[in-house]
């Protein structure tokens, strides 16, 4: 079932977490013997955890030059050790992602926190979050659709991502906003809680030194509207990623405007929802982004 954690994986499990093909891991077991599969009665081939880790290292190796042939006559502790090596150097792109890969499925926050402090060494949160945990995330909601990894992998690892925004959050809120010429306040519509996209922008919007109010999940339309008395020129940022329902969003958006464009206010609105609203009959000051990109280019 989909909410066991999975200990047990086939190869196109492998497949999935590894982007290597089941074809040519196929070939390389038989040709070089570097996994040991175990067999069911009617021989499929199941791997183990230490499969999956010994396949991210020889793929991360296999990236930076080595060859197969040559790989498959190290001992099996030399493996780890040379791509130990590998991240001493600071030079590999892809460790970072089959690092935080490997951290979710051992449920490992020791190497979670290594693998972030050896990138916040050399980057910046944004750069760290843009190059290595948005296309992690990306990735994470294609192996929850194919099973390949369990609710509890993907919100442990989420967690720990959202934990991470909130650490740098904090230092910029306690900063005096440099620019007051509008507020942004954040909020997810009504049984939606996909909320790491949200509070990045948040961090992206204190950092060019603007006001935010936080409110999170599944907020009503009118308790929104209560900050119209408060403050002007607001920008109303939500992300619609699985809620409101298709059939009932370009409805739900008009609400929005009617309620919460007074004066010079605004509504920026993101995720995979955005895609059933009927831009013809949207007013002005109501933005649709289909990208992060796009997002951050626009505060």
């Amino acid at each position: 079932m989909i909410n066991n954690i999975k200990t047990v994986f086939s190869i196109k499990d492998l497949e999935n977490l590894s982007g290597i093909k089941a074809h040519t891991i196929r070939i390389w077991e038989k040709r070089y013997n570097i996994l040991e599969p175990m067999r069911t009665d009617t021989n499929i081939r199941l791997y183990n955890v230490h499969n999956l880790q010994k396949l991210l290292n020889i793929t991360l190796l296999h990236e930076y030059g080595y060859k197969i042939s040559k790989i498959a006559t190290y001992p099996e502790e030399k493996i780890p050790q040379l791509v130990r090596e590998i991240i001493s150097k600071k030079n590999s792109q892809n460790y970072a992602i089959t690092s935080f890969k490997m951290a979710m499925m051992n449920f490992d926050q020791e190497l979670f926190f290594t693998t972030f402090d050896w990138l916040i060494s050399e980057k910046t949160f944004s750069e760290v979050f843009k190059d290595h945990f948005l296309p992690l995330l990306k990735e994470l909601g294609l192996l929850w659709q194919s099973e390949t990894i369990s609710p509890a992998n993907e919100h442990f690892i989420s967690h720990l991502i959202k934990q991470k925004i909130l650490i740098y959050t904090e230092s910029l809120q306690i900063l005096k906003p440099a620019k007051t010429d509008r507020v942004f306040v954040l909020s997810l519509p009504l049984n939606e809680v996909h909320q790491i996209g949200l509070l990045y922008i948040q961090y992206e919007i204190l950092l060019k030194g603007y006001k935010t109010i936080y409110l999170g999940e599944s907020m009503p339309i009118e308790n929104l509207q209560d900050l119209t008395k408060y403050f002007e020129n607001i920008t109303f940022v939500s992300f619609m990623t699985v809620q409101p329902d298709r059939s009932v969003i370009n409805q739900y958006v008009k609400s929005m405007g009617q309620k919460l464009l007074a004066k010079n206010n605004e509504i920026w609105l993101m995720g995979n929802m955005i895609e059933h609203i009927d831009e013809t009959i949207l007013p002005d000051r109501i933005k649709l982004f289909y990208t992060m990109e796009e997002t951050l280019e626009r505060i």
